[in-house]
């Protein structure tokens, strides 16, 4: 997909070129902890600072307002520069609830969460899946008792990313007794310092600690947290699914054609054959692929009549593709180079990408989605 820039286009494209340049971290970004908590909200208060945070957020609330096309100029410079991975503690505040408490909050809570979230001073975590209801949203258990102008929250949240150094969550519960499935939901907005929630963060095979449990034993949140109708949080939690689906993640899979870039430098340096070998032969597919899903995310962007389910089909060739592109790099490494100093980002990043396939609803999930929604395909049915 081509795409024509005005000379006005042209002169953005300068200016955010210029500014990353002048101002893009040196140093390598924390993993997980508090010192990721705090690199990231540093980085999101000097690009608050110089005017680029919350780019595709309307300027009625503080962000940039751009067009989709200067969206994607700064997504191509950001990639460009060498910025930091934007899948940081700061990701779920600016790509998930801040998104849907302006689609679906009241004025109180977006006055008060808006700014926050803009100007780096506060991170979001999400809890949604649960011991028993990963995939299988619709199954939750965790309830919320209404009593006078409180909820009390009690259950368990499981895969909550950024929950050990969150300030808030965007928290889905079961709010209306006896309800099944998918009627009776709510989303709230969490106070993660309130009483009664503990916080267990969940080492991951690359050793960071991006997930956590988390237990509520009587939490009291104000009714006045919920978003939108109490009761109708699967609609809002499909809000906030669309964010990630199918915006949230541009820079992301921009990324994809850096990293095979990358991987055929290191491929070249360790004297492979790019004509001959199989290696070769697999990240040549691998940079077409990621040009495709490039085009793919453009495509996906521009959909005019949009459905909150086109974000699937990129979220999957994404994830796949990521996949993909990790496990050929450690073709490349060899086992006797896979633990080697000077390659632990390629190691690290080969583990992390495990849960590609997981997060944000799995592969399968994604395939349901494409075939029903999407294509029209008959549910599944028992065999």
């Amino acid at each position: 997909m081509q795409f024509e820039f005005s000379e006005e286009d042209v002169a953005f494209r300068k200016s955010a070129r210029q500014w990353l340049v002048e101002n893009v971290p040196t140093e390598t970004p924390p993993h997980s902890g508090t010192e990721a908590r705090d690199f990231a909200l540093a980085w999101l208060r000097q690009r608050h600072a110089g005017g680029w945070s919350g780019i595709s957020w309307p300027a009625e609330f503080g962000g940039g307002g751009l067009s989709f096309e200067r969206q994607i100029i700064w997504h191509e410079e950001y990639v460009r520069s060498g910025a930091p991975m934007p899948l940081d503690p700061t990701f779920v505040a600016l790509n998930h609830a801040g998104p849907t408490v302006m689609e679906c909050g009241t004025e109180e809570q977006k006055a008060f969460h808006l700014p926050r979230i803009l100007s780096g001073n506060s991170i979001w975590c999400q809890g949604f899946s649960e011991p028993g209801a990963g995939s299988d949203l619709a199954g939750i258990r965790t309830s919320g008792r209404i009593d006078g102008d409180d909820l009390v929250v009690n259950g368990q949240k499981i895969w909550t990313s950024f929950a050990d150094i969150a300030d808030y969550q965007e928290l889905l519960i079961r709010t209306d007794p006896g309800s099944q499935r998918h009627k009776g939901l709510s989303w709230v907005i969490c106070d993660m310092t309130l009483p009664g929630i503990t916080v267990r963060p969940i080492k991951n095979l690359a050793g960071a600690t991006h997930f956590a449990e988390v237990f509520y034993d009587n939490v009291r949140i104000p009714l006045s947290n919920v978003v939108g109708a109490l009761h109708d949080g699967w609609n809002v939690a499909m809000t906030t699914l669309g964010f990630e689906r199918r915006t949230a993640a541009i820079t992301l899979q921009l990324m994809m054609e850096q990293k095979i870039e990358s991987l055929a430098t290191l491929f070249l340096s360790r004297g492979g054959d790019a004509a001959c070998s199989s290696i070769g032969r697999d990240i040549a597919i691998a940079r077409a692929e990621a040009a495709a899903l490039r085009a793919l995310t453009y495509r996906t962007l521009f959909k005019d009549p949009a459905t909150a389910f086109d974000g699937s089909i990129v979220r999957l060739f994404f994830a796949e593709l990521s996949q993909r592109i990790y496990g050929i790099a450690m073709e490349v490494l060899g086992p006797c180079n896979a633990e080697a100093e000077q390659d632990q980002e390629w190691v690290y990043s080969y583990l992390e990408a495990f849960s590609e396939t997981i997060a944000g609803g799995t592969a399968e999930i994604q395939r349901n989605i494409i075939g029903e929604r999407i294509l029209g395909l008959p549910r599944g049915g028992t065999r």
